[in-house]
């Protein structure tokens, strides 16, 4: 392939790893540690990729397995206090931007397993099947996972039912 294509390829797939990578590591500089690192062994390790279509979950899989050998180095960290965690832009009302601030705080005290399976399949838009090569892990177990996330995030956000969340009005 060449030099050029292969280039484009990767590129146009920096934009969701940068998020998954964020996600993962919660920190703009680790992220960007992350995306770095995964396109550098992607570069170097080219030969390994058989098609293009698995291009994606190829990087996204090589990113996740540079994230967790980053945690085995440095030693797990605590969980993210509600003054560590980032604001993210929100665009539209105020209450939906405090519901958007409610599920990303939610979804930061998830286990791992459960956050990487409702972004990839939530937020990246991967497939059962991708997603589950990704985490090398059985479609039966990412769907699992799935569901156990989903629930701890409708628990935790009052939508038990579906329905709006819980907010209480502050006057």
């Amino acid at each position: 392939m060449r030099q050029a294509r292969k280039r484009h390829l990767i590129e146009a797939q920096i934009p969701a790893l940068r998020r998954f990578a964020y996600a993962l590591a919660r920190d703009g500089a680790l992220a960007d540690d992350l995306v770095q690192d995964c396109l550098e062994r992607a570069l170097s390790r080219w030969h390994l990729l058989r098609t293009g279509p698995e291009l994606r979950a190829w990087l996204f899989r090589v990113l996740r397995n540079l994230h967790i050998d980053m945690l085995r180095a440095r030693g797990r960290r605590g969980a993210v206090t509600l003054d560590e965690a980032p604001e993210p832009a929100h665009p539209g009302s105020a209450e939906s931007a405090l519901e958007l601030a409610e599920v990303l705080r939610v979804l930061w005290t998830l286990p791992l397993d459960q956050r990487e399976a409702i972004l990839l399949i939530g937020v990246e838009d991967f497939s059962y099947e991708d997603a589950a090569r990704i985490l090398e892990v059985p479609v039966g177990t990412l769907m699992s996972r799935l569901a156990r996330g989903r629930a701890a995030l409708r628990a935790a956000t009052g939508r038990e039912g579906g329905g709006r969340p819980n907010l209480r009005r502050v006057k």
